[in-house]
């Protein structure tokens, strides 16, 4: 929401405007009764009075096209109601005003001197041509085009400070994101060496004892027991090290499109399966979601080397500005999408139940098409606006 610090100021002048008007009409209408006036002055008051209110009613309602029929209104009256009183040359004052603020470019100072030029005539034709009938319209329209600009210089300095103030929140907010992101990224980063120095370590050196006892006494009678033991620090292991890749921060220094080519590349020659990375545009994710595709590519690539018997996978980065889509396709046996969501596991990080929810918490979408000896293609779509 914007900080109008300045609308108080503009709500006081309006208002004090509105109080003139209403103010000047009401010595007319004084005047008329007083001096025994026609039936037709007051008519004629009260027509501007309604013409007045109904502008005011449209101003509110949002219509500011209407707002140049309005005026044409509301001169036609006045005028009307000045050749009858001519006290109602006052009037001409606060529609100085309304001109400058309603009329767009030179109409408004137009307007001006037009309304002052009627007013002169009217005031000679009533009492004949004096000083005073043509120096008060003629100061009041000086005064009037001083107030007005003014009151644009005021209005314009309202809305550069309001884009300025606007921009240091939006800067003092990514700022802020910026510090939590890092913050969360070195917290990720130290937990992952924490991991590494000791849980890791500790499951890798109970293998190796583990797996020196079975050798010592390959036919002992508590050998299964060994080997068994051996396999749960094995895993145990293995699910730790998932852990430290998830948690540690991934290199995207170069951008998101070469960390997944980096990616393909290593992988590929591990396992032995070809990979086509294609990043068709560059795009600017925020940093946990750069980090999230990236982990889904190593998902989806971890799901296929262990369950797609494929012999070739696609991987396509596409993008517009900052929204980004991820999609990889491998040619393997494919899967019953409904039967793998049912047996799913909550440990599993590179399962499709993790890459859900990765989406998920970024306000993304995910989608898999698969079917059994069809092969598998995972889109993600992603944008920068997640929060």
């Amino acid at each position: 929401m914007p900080h109008r610090t300045l609308a108080p100021v503009f709500a006081g002048l309006r208002a004090g405007l509105h109080a003139l008007f209403g103010g000047l009409l009401a010595l007319v209408v004084v005047r008329v009764l007083l001096t025994g006036g026609s039936a037709t002055a007051l008519v004629l008051a009260g027509l501007l009075a309604v013409a007045y209110l109904a502008g005011l009613w449209l101003a509110r309602g949002g219509r500011s096209r209407a707002g140049v029929v309005w005026l044409a209104a509301l001169t036609l009256v006045w005028a009307l109601l000045m050749w009858a009183v001519p006290e109602a040359a006052y009037l001409v004052f606060p529609l100085f005003f309304l001109y400058l603020h309603l009329l767009p470019g030179i109409g408004g100072p137009l307007a001006v001197v037009g309304t002052t030029a009627v007013t002169v005539v009217a005031l000679a034709v009533h009492g004949g041509l004096t000083v005073g009938g043509v120096v008060g319209p003629v100061v009041g329209a000086g005064v009037a085009l001083l107030i007005g600009l003014g009151y644009s210089a005021l209005e314009r300095r309202a809305v550069e400070r309001e884009a300025l103030m606007a921009e240091l929140i939006a800067t003092r907010d990514r700022l802020a994101a910026a510090e939590r992101e890092q913050g969360t990224l070195a917290e990720r980063a130290r937990l992952a060496r924490e991991l590494h120095d000791t849980v890791a370590q500790g499951l890798s050196s109970i293998q190796m004892l583990l797996h020196a006892a079975e050798r010592a006494d390959p036919e002992g009678p508590g050998v299964a027991h060994v080997r068994l033991a051996r396999q749960t620090a094995a895993d145990g292991l293995a699910e730790t090290r998932r852990f430290i890749r998830e948690l540690a921060p991934p290199s995207l220094d170069r951008g998101l499109g070469e960390a997944l080519e980096r990616l393909a590349a290593t992988w590929s020659a591990r396992e032995g399966i070809g990979v086509d990375v294609h990043v068709d545009a560059a795009v600017s994710l925020p940093m946990d979601a750069q980090t999230a595709l990236l982990r889904i590519a190593q998902g989806a690539l971890a799901n296929v080397a262990q369950h797609a018997s494929a012999t070739r996978v696609t991987v396509r980065l596409s993008g517009d500005g900052d929204a980004a889509r991820l999609t990889m396709v491998d040619d393997g046996v494919g899967f019953d999408a409904r039967a793998a969501a049912a047996v799913a596991s909550a440990t599993d990080s590179f399962g499709l139940r993790a890459m859900r929810e990765r989406v998920e918490q970024l306000d993304g979408d995910i989608v898999v098409d698969t079917a059994p000896g069809a092969g598998t293609a995972i889109t993600v779509t992603l944008t920068g606006e997640a929060p």
